[in-house]
């Protein structure tokens, strides 16, 4: 069964474009460590809640926008083992402008618990 990592950060609106340069440059990064979808989806419909809401889970301010990205793996054991050397990858040594607070990232590693397709 696959294994997901999520994530939720705040970008700048205005750094979107830098964003994307970013995800774009990191994905067969991961792709060579193992990793066999990188989705990233920027907050087109991301209302306030009563009690929390992804905002507030990532401190965005007005001038932010929430971005909400997965990646899916083989396993957890490959998603372990691709993690570390995609972490110790020396190409990103050049991504060294982050367009973003990564203080602010939530995330975590997720066991698919149900997968449906319609058709």
């Amino acid at each position: 069964m696959s294994y997901i990592d999520g994530f939720v950060i705040a970008v700048p609106t205005a750094n979107k474009e830098a964003y994307r340069v970013l995800a774009e440059k990191a994905a067969p990064i991961f792709f060579d460590h193992g990793a066999l979808r990188l989705v990233e989806n920027w907050g087109d419909d991301v209302p306030d809640g009563k009690v929390t809401d992804f905002r507030r889970a990532v401190q965005a301010t007005p001038e932010e926008t929430v971005v909400f990205s997965w990646i899916e793996w083989p396993s957890r054991e490959a998603r372990d083992a691709g993690m570390k050397t995609f972490m110790e990858d020396p190409r990103l040594n050049e991504m060294t402008d982050m367009p973003f607070d990564g203080q602010r990232m939530i995330f975590g590693g997720f066991a698919p618990l149900l997968d449906q397709k319609k058709g």
